[in-house]
């Protein structure tokens, strides 16, 4: 498994709880931005900047990609052609996107893109707080548990 973090929005308590994982199970964790990233100097953590554009990180991570990764997002899109490319995809507050509830997290969000463009006011989500990262802490735990550690670049 490889770790995929959508980073240009990714708050920088993520970052450093998956840097900490990164390193406890061994995995390769690539963040991917439209700007350079300061990465910690540890095996298997990399950033890779992309030029900058519409939803450019997103389709160089759904590239990238293989089945059974996981994907680091808010971007419901990139979960969902994440899920539909057989990886797993979680967001920053720790709630796990799956066949089965991605698809209607699309229709919410592409519903209340309508509203925004038709004017109405609907404000953003709430700032992150210390209950949204340890839910974000015990999902990746949960998800990393299955997975044995193991060398890194094998």
């Amino acid at each position: 498994m490889n770790i995929w973090v959508d980073a240009d929005a990714c708050p920088k308590v993520i970052k450093e709880i998956l840097f900490r994982a990164a390193l406890r199970k061994q995995l390769d964790l690539v963040l991917v931005a439209n700007q350079p990233l300061a990465v910690p100097s540890q095996p298997g953590v990399r950033s890779v900047t992309v030029p900058h554009g519409f939803d450019v990180a997103d389709k160089a991570i759904v590239e990238w990609l293989q089945p059974g990764d996981l994907v680091i997002t808010a971007d419901i899109p990139l979960a969902a052609n994440a899920v539909e490319k057989g990886a797993q995809a979680i967001n920053p507050r720790g709630e796990l996107y799956t066949r089965e509830n991605v698809r209607q997290a699309l229709s919410v969000r592409n519903f209340m893109d309508e509203l925004r463009g038709s004017g109405v006011q609907t404000g953003g989500p709430p700032a992150l707080g210390l209950r949204d990262r340890q839910a974000f802490a015990a999902q990746l735990d949960r998800l990393l548990a299955r997975v044995p550690a193991r060398k890194i670049g094998a």
